[in-house]
């Protein structure tokens, strides 16, 4: 198989150099495109399952395990904008799993809380997969955890990733800014 076959856009010089490589590249990058496909099916299960997105049962969790929270310290407890929480929100209110209630002695300030279905639906939900693979890891000893750890960071400055903003969901984030 050519460089040219495995895909429809154009190859930079350094993407056809690596693709023209076979080897232990090729293996990580494969290695790399099974864990994110993992994940990806991982979410769809949920959705399927339990009706709810990924960030959705973010909040849900966050939400069982450290009470009701304004909604800027809950973005910040899952990692995502405001803006996207606001959405995510919406959509757990009209489902009736979250309530808003403006805080007594800040109007300003929303709380947001699990309804008693909400509640339910939260204990209810498999572990993320994200604690599957923490109870992995915690397996390895401290040398093997280290060196998995040194890679992947190595990898994250392979695609420039160190730049973007910590909040995984932020779709309106741009390298220029």
């Amino acid at each position: 198989m050519t460089a040219a076959s495995r895909s429809d856009e154009p190859l930079t010089a350094l993407s056809q150099t690596a693709l023209a490589r076979e080897g232990p590249a090729q293996d990580i990058v494969q290695l790399l495109r099974r864990m994110v496909g993992r994940i990806y099916v991982d979410s769809k299960r949920m959705v399927k399952r339990f009706g709810l997105t990924g960030p959705q049962t973010l909040v849900l969790r966050a939400l069982l395990h450290s009470g009701p929270m304004s909604s800027a310290a809950l973005a910040k407890a899952i990692f995502v904008t405001p803006s996207n929480l606001t959405g995510i929100i919406d959509r757990l209110e009209q489902k009736g799993l979250v309530t808003r209630t403006r805080q007594a002695t800040d109007r300003r300030v929303q709380l947001l809380a699990l309804t008693e279905t909400g509640r339910h639906k939260a204990g209810s939900l498999p572990d993320p997969i994200e604690e599957k693979l923490a109870a992995g890891l915690a397996l390895l000893d401290e040398e093997q955890a280290g060196a998995i750890r040194a890679a992947i960071e190595q990898v994250v400055g392979f695609i420039d990733a160190e730049k973007a903003p910590d909040v995984p969901f932020d779709a309106t984030w741009s390298p220029e800014e």
